[in-house]
């Protein structure tokens, strides 16, 4: 699932501060004291370890079966955020990301869906606009609009028709102190493998000096450990759900030529984050993905709903084994200048 990108968390005092004829008046943000640094650029590359894959093939009578094991799951994201406009009372943050994941299969001849992935792999071209929006001390809400091209194409057959996915959300939230903001919301996305409505909970909170929690329930969960201020530790889990379009090379024995892959995975994480110099950080991370859905299906089946009800008829029903990944990550962060001028004014 996309995530909203997060103003930076606050020093000493969490509020923003907006002199007003003569008096300060200070605006409520979602972010609490002690979450780590905003993101402008991030560089990230994962890798999962080899596991196995089984097909139901539908599309044929009697049904077929494949399988095979996948010896390469590779997936590596650039993303990069910049405000447009950044106000104690109005902040709108544009963001832009290319991802790609790539597969090989020990036997790619075993489908002809094997054979499109190991050549071509899944690609998305994405967009979004957030804007966060305090409200007075206590209250802030966050809306978010995201365009994204997602599927197997090479530059010649990118068409915005066939390929463009949309998501959304909306989140009001209260601001109880500074080390405490929750909010609740609803998204529209592909969390679930489908464009499906549901509601979020955001809960950001600092416990004491070392340990908080920041989630966005369902999609994920995360508890966090500062070790100082230059090492955070995090552990918790993620959803993470995709939707790509596939044009295949060569129709199945029903005649289709395009397939919707609806790709949905729970993660359990472990990942520590640390400072290189100044506006530079890394991060590390591990765990284990387990698959839930990585099913094609047609156009028909492929509709959005109202949280996720509706047909879920499949053509090709994929089974993956579970897997151990890791990923490395650099990212950029504002430079402490910067935040301390920008505290100043």
């Amino acid at each position: 699932m996309a995530q909203v990108y997060p103003p930076p968390a606050p020093m000493k005092g969490d509020t923003v501060v907006d002199d007003q004829v003569g008096k300060n008046r200070e605006f409520a943000v979602p972010s609490v004291v002690g979450m780590g640094p905003s993101k402008g650029l991030v560089l990230h590359y994962e890798r999962l370890s080899n596991f196995n894959i089984k097909s139901e093939l539908r599309d044929r009578e009697p049904q077929g079966e494949a399988s095979t094991t996948v010896t390469k799951n590779a997936r590596a994201f650039v993303k990069a955020y910049a405000p447009l406009w950044n106000h104690p009372h109005l902040k709108v943050i544009l963001g832009v990301n290319y991802d790609r994941e790539e597969f090989n299969f020990k036997d790619p001849n075993a489908s002809v869906l094997y054979r499109n992935l190991e050549d071509k792999g899944l690609k998305t071209i994405g967009t979004q606009l957030a804007v966060i929006r305090p409200v007075d001390a206590v209250h802030w809400y966050i809306a978010r609009v995201k365009g994204e091209l997602n599927g197997d194409y090479t530059s010649s057959e990118l068409t915005l028709k066939d390929y463009l996915k949309t998501s959304a959300e909306f989140i009001y939230g209260w601001k109880k102190s500074p080390t405490f903001a929750w909010g609740l919301g609803l998204q529209l996305g592909y969390t679930f493998g489908r464009q499906s409505l549901y509601p979020v909970l955001l809960y950001n909170r600092t416990f004491s000096p070392h340990w908080g929690v920041e989630s966005l329930f369902p999609a994920r969960v995360t508890f966090r450990y500062n070790a100082s201020p230059k090492t955070l530790l995090f552990a918790g889990y993620t959803v993470d759900g995709l939707n790509y379009n596939i044009k295949l090379r060569e129709p199945l024995q029903n005649g289709l030529r395009t397939l919707i892959l609806r790709e949905t995975e729970v993660k359990p994480r472990v990942r520590l984050e640390r400072e290189i110099y100044d506006f530079l950080w890394f991060g590390l991370e591990g765990g284990y993905r387990y698959n839930y859905s990585f099913n094609n299906v047609d156009q028909n089946s492929n509709a959005r709903s109202l949280f996720g009800a509706g047909s879920n008829d499949k053509t090709i029903v994929n089974t993956l084994g579970g897997a151990p990944y890791a990923s490395v990550e650099l990212f950029l962060v504002p430079p402490r200048k910067f935040l301390k001028k920008t505290i100043s004014k």
